[in-house]
């Protein structure tokens, strides 16, 4: 099963300036009623949050900035500089009822995405993919920019396992949904095209109406 994924992991681009692509788990479901928490995150300064506004309803995100400050920051600059207004959740990976994942992000375009920066895998970070986690797509590791994943249900098959050979980083997991996992779930639930693609890929995963990202904002802590 692990040499699946990695056979998968080397498999997804897009021409030109290419969408880091999550590749599809391929553990087997394991249907869950409420979604698993997390870690129990330590005392100390609150950890950032901010909100994605959709078409479909709002997320708030936690970003983990201490365990991950690479990747969750790498994400704010982001937020911060409104680079994320206006994308849209364009691929939707949908392996049983409550099993896979939603992406979202910039898609390449060159007017809005980042360098790359250097991957965190979860064996440094000490974080896992449980449901809710907001993590970086990628290619190759150290390739992840401007597009994300959300997981629904528990996905530890995207996590880095030094037991493999190859690309064995897994993806490097910086977040969790902390409200708004039922919009989570809406976008998961729409329906799919069985045949759109995007850029040559994704055929079988893109949404027939796409759910847009109107606004991505920090919250004022308190707030």
């Amino acid at each position: 099963m692990k040499a699946i994924l990695r056979v998968m992991m080397l498999a997804l681009g897009l021409m030109a300036m290419p969408a880091m692509a999550q590749t599809d788990p391929v553990a087997t479901p394991t249907p869950v009623a409420t979604p698993t928490p997390g870690p129990v995150v330590p005392s100390g300064p609150p950890l950032p949050r901010v909100a994605v506004v959709t078409t479909a309803g709002r997320i708030v995100l936690e970003l983990e900035t201490v365990k991950a400050p690479v990747t969750a920051n790498n994400f704010l600059r982001y937020v911060d500089q409104r680079r994320l207004d206006g994308v849209s959740f364009y691929r939707d990976v949908r392996v049983a009822e409550r099993f896979g994942f939603v992406q979202f992000g910039v898609l390449g375009d060159p007017k809005l995405i980042l360098p790359p920066i250097r991957h965190e895998p979860t064996t440094q970070t000490g974080l896992k993919h449980y449901e809710g986690t907001i993590s970086l797509a990628r290619l190759a590791p150290g390739t992840g920019r401007g597009d994300f994943t959300i997981s629904v249900g528990d996905q530890f098959s995207l996590d880095a396992d030094p037991s493999q050979k190859g690309d064995n980083l897994g993806y490097a997991t910086f977040g969790r949904v902390v409200e708004g996992m039922d919009v989570v779930m809406k976008i998961f639930s729409a329906p799919i095209s069985p045949t759109a693609m995007i850029r040559g890929t994704f055929r079988g995963e893109v949404p027939v109406a796409p759910v847009k990202v109107i606004s991505v904002r920090r919250i004022p802590v308190g707030k």
